[in-house]
Formats: C-alpha cells, structure tokens, sequence
C-alpha cells in the first residue's frame, strides 16, 4: 500500500520507511521526527498504523496512511507543517494534503488534520483491489498482563474503534456471495447469478 501511494502521489520519491502497527492512543496514525529505526549505517523513519483502528473502512485506513505519508513528504522537503508538538497542523500539511487526493477539515484544537479520502482516492483503491482488514486491536479494553484493572501502563486506554464515514458502498450478490464497491449508489446485477446485487 505505501509503495503504491509513494509511486502515485509522490513520484516514488518518499523514503521508504519502517511500518509499525502498534497502540496509537487518540489518534488513527503517526510518524516519527526522527528516524527512529537503524539497521547497520542506515536509518529510518516510522509511520505507525494504529492497531486499534485497522477495522474501519479501507479508504480510511488508506487515507490515514497517506495522511502520514504526505508528513514524511514535508519532513523531507524541509516544510514545517505542525506545531505543538506534532498536534496542530497548520496550512502547508492542508495544502500538500489536499493536493493528493484527501479531504482535510479544521479543528481548532489541532488545526487542519481532520482527514477523509476523496472520491479520486476511493476509485484509486478499488482499482487497487484493496479491501476492509477486517481485523484490530480491540484497545478498548485491553488489559496487559500484570496491569490491574483500570488503565493500562502509562494512563492512557487506546482508541475504541470507530466505523467512520465511508465513502464507499458494498454490494453483495444474495445468491452467491460476489461482492463489489462503488463510490455511489448504482444499480448492478451479478453477470454470473443473473441476480441484482443487494447494498450493504
């Protein structure tokens, strides 16, 4: 996924860096200010995919990956696109955002970072074939071993996991199960059933 939203959004041009999926608390992602990962005389960045929050709809963990990938981008460029911390991000992470395909909304408490995919980046994945992880963390109520009830270690629950707004529709054939999805509400028949497929 990273290497293909690299090649189609930046050129190819991004350093690759190293995956994670662990505990994000509040928040769907991140990436590392510095490169956080070494292997012999190399070093590189992290971006993070929260574990709690792989079940939500693909295009918005996609989007949340391209949300990192556009901080990389800046951090390479030498652009200063937050602040606080990492928590407010300001107009140059909403310009660079928006001129790949991602729809970025304002909150006055961490600036312009509300992050949703675009119909462009929908039609991208499905002629991607990617599809829901169906899978997560359950963060929630996650007690690690030897921690007690309450909080786990350090005072902070994960993120619960959230369905968000999907831009997408699934429909699903009643007769033999084939699926597909659209950005909008179409009318569709199953060539191999003859059936219309039924929206879920």
């Amino acid at each position: 996924m990273f290497r293909a939203l690299n090649t189609k959004y930046f050129g190819g041009q991004l350093e690759e860096p190293i995956i994670t999926i662990q505990s994000t608390p509040r928040a769907y992602g991140h990436v590392t200010v510095a490169k956080a990962w070494h292997k012999g005389s190399t070093t590189r960045h992290e971006l993070n995919i929260g574990a709690g929050t792989l079940d939500r709809p693909i295009e918005n963990v996609v989007a949340t990956m391209l949300h990192e990938c556009v901080h990389l981008w800046n951090m390479q460029q030498g652009i200063q696109d937050t602040s606080r911390g990492g928590a407010y991000h300001n107009k140059k992470f909403r310009d660079a955002a928006t001129a790949r395909d991602l729809q970025i909304s304002y909150d006055k408490r961490i600036g312009w970072s509300i992050t949703q995919p675009t119909d462009v980046l929908c039609e991208f994945i499905l002629d991607q074939g990617w599809t829901d992880i169906q899978m997560n963390r359950i963060e929630w109520s996650f007690t690690p071993r030897g921690a007690g009830s309450g909080n786990a270690a350090g005072g902070e629950t994960g993120t619960a996991p959230t369905s968000g707004n999907s831009h997408h529709r699934k429909y699903v054939c009643p007769c033999c199960g084939n699926s597909v999805r659209a950005t909008k509400a179409v009318n569709i028949l199953c060539i191999d059933c003859g059936r219309q497929m039924v929206q879920q």
